[in-house]
């Protein structure tokens, strides 16, 4: 076509230029002849005399006439020029056809008769079911189920009694079946879905009445299926029909059409291009119309891959009712919890209330039904707060400050802070309570202590020491000693959605408050509210169960929720490989330390008392975080066993009244499921959660902590219907 172009464009120009040159000499030749004189030798005129007739005789007074006017030459002189002009711009034109009919006939002639063998044939596209998704061992969480829908080709629409013959069978309006089959959302010559998931009645009457429904069929197609109902929502996730802005970016080598079903969520969408087949397809013979004379080929769809998740059926179980049923009863508004293999990076459960259910997608929601799943009253249910929830990681991030302090020889063993309940470090203008005051103190605290009693005045003299030595450590040294567990940073898990968090440092917050610049130095008051978690840190509670992972064994392992991809055949195709992240730097003698003081925590203030029965042992700890214009988040990482660490698991709680009643029981059921099932004590049998069965919170009685006072929580806080928005830690 390009060619084409050009050989027209250089014809025109060349027939153009030879007209120029043509006019432009015919003008000169015509200009050399008007101007010149001629002498006329004789007149036999009247009325024109000589002066004597010899003159006239001798031609001394002979006429002199000028022929500028009076000479132009012939009539068909005068139009010689213009019958020229029209011949060449007649062979311009002519030219011009000639060199286009070459360049169709000859240079584009296998282009055209391709195209022409296009509109000849035309091939449309079957769907191909997904692959199913299952758990560790084997366990089925999303499948597929057969069902018979009702195919129309497009010219059906016009006869309207086969569309009524539809409506009437069907059930449904026949102003439905039309649009149904108008809809060509799928292909032009695609058949057209009238019904899914029609009976075997209807299906029967359709096959024995075929000369009533010409153009109409059945194909038995397939829809997902959710056997435990809401269990692994976030995990899962949810498929649905392709949208015009994912057609416009079709991952390169996936090949996506309209009308296709992909993944929009969780799993479904993080592998989708395994969980999708391919297409089938059928190559017909069309007229110029696009009607459709003749099926010359069918080719059957192939069922997508099958991916197995490192998620464990009966573990996720307990995860998902225990969440629901704690804020169920009132303990809290939200929480999220999530159980890691220690050693590998495996997500074993992962759980989150409010919740909602994958099957409520299928054949699409309304506009209502999703804008009441995106509103704060809801409590956003389609969010899953274990990757994408972005909270202060309160007292849970002492175990790493306290070992940022230890490495950069702040601290050592031997150092000692005196709690009297509040701290002046900066002078007494600008005094920071620990969490015990008012009305107490911790006294004489060391590592293991400061650790074990969450004593703020201890973490504070840590954050001091890094503002002091800045000069010599640098400005960011605890940051980033920090970052070497994750923090600040995605933990790269095979989800869609997480976040990133946040560690601040000077230049952020310079960069943060640059149009409030009062606001944007970096003080000591910085380094003394991360120390203890709050301030401007923002965790996951993903991103802090692989930190503990990397305390508990010294490497941090990329999370992951994909254990294995087998094919049709049941043939592994896909293995995945633990991937370490970061081997934070741990001198053996300062994670002991640390480590024994997470230990401490349990025995110290009784947590052991949530894990009885158990022949492990636990380490721990809890967190308040305070949360600008709500009630405080509890928040619980741990691990066990303490000795050989093999699962860690974090529980937050938005707006838990205390950590004992709400954190601390929420993470031991599941690391106790995590262990029982493990063991093989926790089998994986087990009915589909419809959360129909209330969950009875207990809540601390008068004298829980058997000290002869009011009911407290490990901080001594007193019970949460008493005191609600008070710290524990």
């Amino acid at each position: 076509m390009l060619f084409a172009i050009l050989a027209g464009i250089v014809t025109v120009v060349a027939l153009t230029l030879g007209i120029v040159f043509f006019v432009r000499k015919r003008a000169s030749s015509s200009q050399s002849r008007v101007n010149s004189k001629q002498q006329v030798n004789a007149i036999e005129s009247v009325g024109v005399a000589a002066d004597t007739p010899t003159d006239a005789i001798s031609g001394k007074g002979a006429v002199q006439v000028e022929t500028e006017h009076a000479s132009h030459g012939t009539p068909a002189e005068a139009l010689r020029g213009r019958f020229v002009a029209v011949g060449v711009f007649a062979a311009a034109v002519f030219g011009s056809l000639s060199a286009k009919l070459w360049s169709m006939q000859i240079m584009q002639q296998e282009s055209f008769a391709l195209k022409a063998q296009q509109n000849l044939y035309a091939t449309v596209h079957r769907p191909a079911p997904r692959g199913q998704i299952f758990d560790a061992r084997g366990l089925a969480l999303v499948k597929n189920r057969s069902a018979f829908t009702v195919l129309a080709d497009a010219d059906v629409v016009s006869n309207r009694d086969v569309v009524g013959r539809l409506s009437a069978l069907l059930g449904m309006p026949a102003g439905v079946v039309r649009q149904r089959i108008l809809n060509a959302s799928s292909g032009a010559q695609n058949t057209r879905v009238v019904a899914s998931d029609t009976t075997l009645r209807n299906l029967a009457f359709i096959s024995e009445h075929s000369d009533a429904f010409p153009g109409v069929t059945c194909e038995n197609r397939t829809s997902r299926i959710y056997p435990f109902g809401t269990l692994a929502a976030h995990v899962l996730g949810y498929s649905g029909t392709v949208s015009e802005e994912e057609l416009k970016n079709i991952p390169e080598g996936r090949e996506v059409i309209s009308g296709d079903i992909v993944g929009k969520s969780g799993v479904e969408a993080s592998y989708d291009g395994m969980l999708s087949g391919d297409h089938g397809t059928r190559t017909m013979l069309t007229d110029a119309s696009g009607n459709i004379l003749e099926v010359l080929s069918e080719t059957d769809p192939t069922r997508g891959n099958d991916v197995y998740l490192t998620i464990r059926g009966a573990v996720q179980r307990v995860a998902d009712e225990t969440v629901a049923g704690y804020i169920r009863a009132g303990t809290g508004t939200a929480a999220s919890i999530v159980c890691l293999d220690a050693r590998d990076g495996g997500v074993v459960a992962m759980a989150n209330y409010p919740t909602y259910s994958p099957e409520s997608f299928i054949g699409g929601i309304s506009q209502d039904v999703w804008e009441s799943f995106n509103t704060e009253e809801s409590h956003y249910p389609l969010m899953n707060r274990a990757i994408a929830g972005a909270y202060p990681a309160a007292s849970t991030f002492k175990a790493f400050t306290a070992m940022a302090g230890l490495e950069f020889n702040v601290i050592d063993a031997k150092s000692v802070s005196n709690c009297t309940g509040v701290w002046t470090g900066f002078g007494e203008d600008y005094p920071q309570a620990c969490w015990v005051f008012p009305g107490g103190a911790h006294g004489r605290q060391d590592v293991i202590a400061g650790i074990a009693n969450s004593c703020d005045v201890f973490f504070y003299d840590i954050g001091k020491a890094f503002y002091d030595r800045q000069s010599e450590l640098g400005s960011t040294a605890m940051q980033d000693y920090i970052a070497q567990y994750g923090f600040g940073r995605q933990t790269g898990i095979d989800l869609y959605g997480e976040a990133s968090g946040r560690i601040p440092t000077p230049e952020w917050k310079a960069e943060y408050f640059k149009d409030v610049p009062e606001e944007s130095s970096w003080l000591g008051g910085d380094y003394t509210n991360m120390v203890i978690g709050q301030g401007y840190v923002l965790v996951t509670p993903l991103q802090i169960a692989a930190g503990y992972a990397g305390v508990a064994t010294g490497k941090v392992y990329k999370p992951h929720v994909m254990k294995e991809v087998r094919n049709s055949f049941d043939q592994v195709v896909i293995e995945y490989q633990p991937e370490v992240l970061y081997e934070p730097d741990m001198t053996e003698e300062h994670i002991k330390l640390v480590r024994k003081g997470l230990r401490e925590v349990m025995t110290v203030n009784d947590y052991d008392r949530f894990f009885y029965g158990a022949n492990y042992e636990v380490a721990g700890k809890t967190g308040t975080a305070e949360v600008f214009g709500k009630r405080d988040y509890s928040l619980f990482a741990c691990y066990a066993p303490y000795d050989n660490p093999r699962f860690v698991v974090v529980c937050i709680c938005e707006e838990g009244p205390t950590t004992i009643t709400s954190a601390i029981p929420m993470a031991a059921e599941v690391l106790m499921a995590a262990m029982d099932h493990e063991s093989g004590e926790l089998t994986d049998k087990f009915e589909a959660i419809h959360w129909t069965t209330q969950i009875n919170v207990p809540k601390p009685s008068d004298d829980e902590d058997g000290d002869g006072g009011e009911s407290s929580d490990e901080d001594g806080y007193y019970d949460y219907s008493i005191a609600p928005e008070g710290r524990t830690d």
